[in-house]
């Protein structure tokens, strides 16, 4: 009995099997850039007029200018409170009242500074809690830098869902991230953020399709007799 013709039959099976593959990876790879390439276009070049009045106004840090341009907001009324979010634990009270552009009494009765958070993540959960405490649940504003926006807006939503974010980016004047075509250093940094936000969206993903699955099992006492 002749073996070539299963033998050109897997041969055939397995470049089919290839080229499928390549294909698939291809697909991928252009996904992926493309989505990157609208990522980094979507990303704000100039900071925002925000003229709105909010119940809040939370700074994500990362950059004393955050710190600032959040204060600044409760400085002019825009905000009842001021939540300071992962804030460093050496960092003292003390000297960031010194560096916020607010006076002595708004300071001590209207900023909360959060010393738990070390991820975005956290500092959504973080967020969540003040918001919370002091029933704020209707507006806040979220300063951030511009390239961490997006996954900012994208964590505080899953947390508080009933709530108007308005989002303030803070633009660097020492990091331009239209320059991700030409700067190596501007490109990893935006490539880096990219790849994390797709990673949130793949968590919240599963979480939200676990939630569903979830499904209570029925309890003795509901059983028919």
């Amino acid at each position: 009995m002749s073996t070539r013709a299963p033998r050109a039959w897997t041969s055939g099976f397995a470049a089919s099997l290839a080229r499928g593959l390549l294909g698939g990876l291809t697909l991928v790879a252009i996904v992926f850039i493309g989505g990157f390439v609208v990522f980094a276009q979507s990303l704000a070049r100039q900071e925002p007029t925000l003229t709105i009045k909010t119940e809040g106004v939370v700074a994500l840090t990362g950059g004393s200018d955050r710190v600032i341009e959040a204060a600044a907001f409760l400085a002019r009324g825009q905000a009842q409170r001021l939540l300071i979010t992962g804030v460093n634990r050496a960092t003292r009270s003390s000297v960031l009242a010194k560096l916020l552009p607010v006076s002595h009494e708004l300071f001590n009765c209207c900023v909360d500074l959060g010393y738990e958070a070390q991820d975005t993540a956290g500092n959504a959960r973080e967020t969540r809690q003040w918001a919370q405490a002091h029933h704020l649940t209707r507006s806040l504003i979220v300063v951030t830098s511009n390239y961490h926006m997006p996954r900012a807006l994208l964590e505080l939503s899953a947390v508080l869902p009933g709530v108007e974010l308005y989002p303030f980016p803070v633009v660097s004047e020492h990091l331009d991230v239209a320059d991700w075509p030409f700067n190596l250093r501007v490109a990893r940094l935006v490539g880096g953020e990219y790849v994390k936000y797709l990673g949130a969206l793949f968590r919240m993903s599963v979480n939200r399709d676990a939630d569903e699955l979830d499904v209570t099992p029925l309890r003795r006492t509901d059983a028919l007799p």
